[in-house]
Formats: structure tokens, sequence, C-alpha cells
């Protein structure tokens, strides 16, 4: 075997090192794209010259090979995978071997992208390499809609989301310190598809066509649409809290016409007082009643405090 290797290395003009940098980096990352950074134009471009004999030295393992030649990438498969466009292998049905599991945010996030990608599509919004063009702020809208979920508020575990994302080739993304701002950008490759396949994406759009219309204005908010209980138990709090709101507004009202009547009441008995005063003495009170005067007005009408005190 390893002769046959060194053959075909030497009819490249190539060494075991350059063939074992190759296979180092498809098994490691799962996928190599030209257009990602030079490294990955290199060793491409080394794939097409070596495409055969990696072919048949992988199909040892059971791993097979997807390769794109219009949007110039490749990508391995692990044994017994289920791949959409390619025959199921038999041989290897049920293997677990060479297999990567995603957590939930990250599945999560490829099912959006996905369906992102094949509104983007349908549209007609695909660039020459069959990327589309997703913003941040319409991501996590659609991400609300079809799955009810939100993207990770903490910024590191953003982070860390889109960079597995990065890592397999499925987003291109030019600075994550702006994964925060609504208004960033995001390129979707068209590897999305081989994630999921058409069968997956009709589902979720079915089930959120049927969300839609089993949904009432009453029970818009995703939390409370969960359970016919839950709906009730918010329509009666808000029942109560309107109670207590009328209840509350009920009791100013009183509380101001009480305060009214009083004001008026303690007024009508300083103007006696001030007639009485000025009778039996108007040259010896006047300045007090010019002073007691603005004293009423304002005991009458207080400037409203900014403290609410």
């Amino acid at each position: 075997m390893l002769q046959i290797i060194d053959k075909e290395l030497e009819k490249e003009g190539l060494s075991q090192r350059d063939f074992s940098e190759l296979l180092v980096r498809l098994l490691d990352y799962g996928v190599v794209c030209r257009d990602e950074s030079q490294i990955e134009q290199q060793l491409y471009d080394r794939y097409l010259r070596l495409e055969e004999l990696i072919g048949d030295y992988l199909s040892l393992l059971g791993i097979r090979i997807q390769h794109d030649r219009r949007f110039q990438f490749v990508r391995l498969y692990p044994p017994g995978a289920q791949v959409p466009g390619m025959v199921d292998d038999p041989q290897n049905t049920g293997a677990q071997a060479f297999r990567s599991r995603l957590n939930q945010n990250e599945v999560a996030l490829i099912l959006v992208l996905r369906a992102q990608y094949d509104k983007a599509l349908r549209e007609g919004m695909v660039d020459e390499q069959g990327c589309v063009m997703v913003s941040l702020e319409a991501l996590s809208i659609a991400m609300k809609n079809l799955l009810k979920r939100t993207l990770p508020e903490n910024l590191t575990e953003r982070k860390a989301l889109f960079r597995r994302l990065k890592q397999l080739r499925l987003v291109q993304i030019a600075n994550e310190d702006t994964l925060t701002d609504g208004d960033m950008w995001l390129r979707v490759r068209p590897m999305i598809m081989s994630y999921v396949s058409d069968q997956v994406l009709s589902e979720l759009m079915e089930d959120e066509q049927q969300g839609e219309g089993a949904e009432s204005p009453a029970t818009s908010d995703a939390d409370s649409a969960d359970t016919a209980d839950t709906t009730e138990s918010a329509a009666a709090a808000e029942a109560e809290e309107s109670t207590e709101a009328a209840s509350t507004e009920n009791r100013t009202e009183e509380t101001a016409d009480a305060g009214g009547a009083d004001s008026a009441e303690q007024e009508t008995q300083e103007e006696t007082d001030v007639s009485v005063a000025t009778e039996q003495a108007a040259e010896e009170h006047s300045a007090e009643n010019e002073a007691a005067e603005p004293q009423a007005a304002d005991h009458t009408k207080q400037p409203a405090s900014l403290f609410g005190e």
C-alpha cells in the first residue's frame, strides 16, 4: 500500500508529508473550502491532484467524500452517515465512528440558517460562490419564529456557537466582536444544504405554519402559548392587574376629591380670618396680609417634586 502511495506521489511531485498534511486536515476539520484561506486554497488544489488516491485510502475506513467542483469544497462523511444527494452505504449502517455530536444551540442555529438560505435561494439572492448574506437581526427573528428560541445572550457563548459553525465552514464572519450588533451580516455557505435535508426543512416549515394557524392574539408571546392552562393563567393575571389598577385609580380620585374639599374649606377659613383682621386693624396687619397671601398660594398649589416626594 505504501509503495503504491509513494509511486502516485512521485508522479505528482509530492511527498508523504504533503499527503499526510492533507489527510490530517480533512480528518480534523471534516471539510476543506478553497475560498476560506490561503492554506485551504493550497490544500484544495493539492486534493485535485490526489483525489483518486485519497478516495481509495479513505474508503478503507468507510469514509465517503463529497466534492463540489462548482463551489470548490471537499467534505468528509463518517461511516453510516446519511448524506443528502448520496446513496446510503449498506456496509456501514449504524456505524458511529468519527462522528461529532452537535449541541442543541448548534443544531437550532443550523436549522434556521438552512431556512434562511432556502429563502434567499428562492429570491435569487445568491452570489457567484453560492453564498447568501443574512443579518444577525433577521437570523434572531427567524429563530424565534421557527423554533421559539433565542441566540445566547452571553457574548462568550455566542462567539463559541458561531466559531463552531465557522469551523464547519457553514458561515463566514468578518469580526466576531460584532456578534451583538443586529446590523452585522454573516455569509452562509452552500454546504448548509448538505447538513439539513429538504425533508427536514419542509417539516420545520409545516410546523411553523401550523403554529401560526393555532396561535391566537392572546397567546402571541411564546412563553404564554405553550399550553391552554398557561394562557388562562396569564389572562387571569392580566384581569387581576386590570382590577387592581382600576381600584387604585378610584382610590386616587377619591383621595384627590377629599383633598380638594379640605383645601377649599381651609382656603375659605383663611379668607374669613384675613377679612376680620383687616376690619380690626387694617394698618397694623397690612404687611402680614401681604406675606400671608403667598403662603396660602403655596399651600394650595405645591410644585411637583422631581423625586416623587
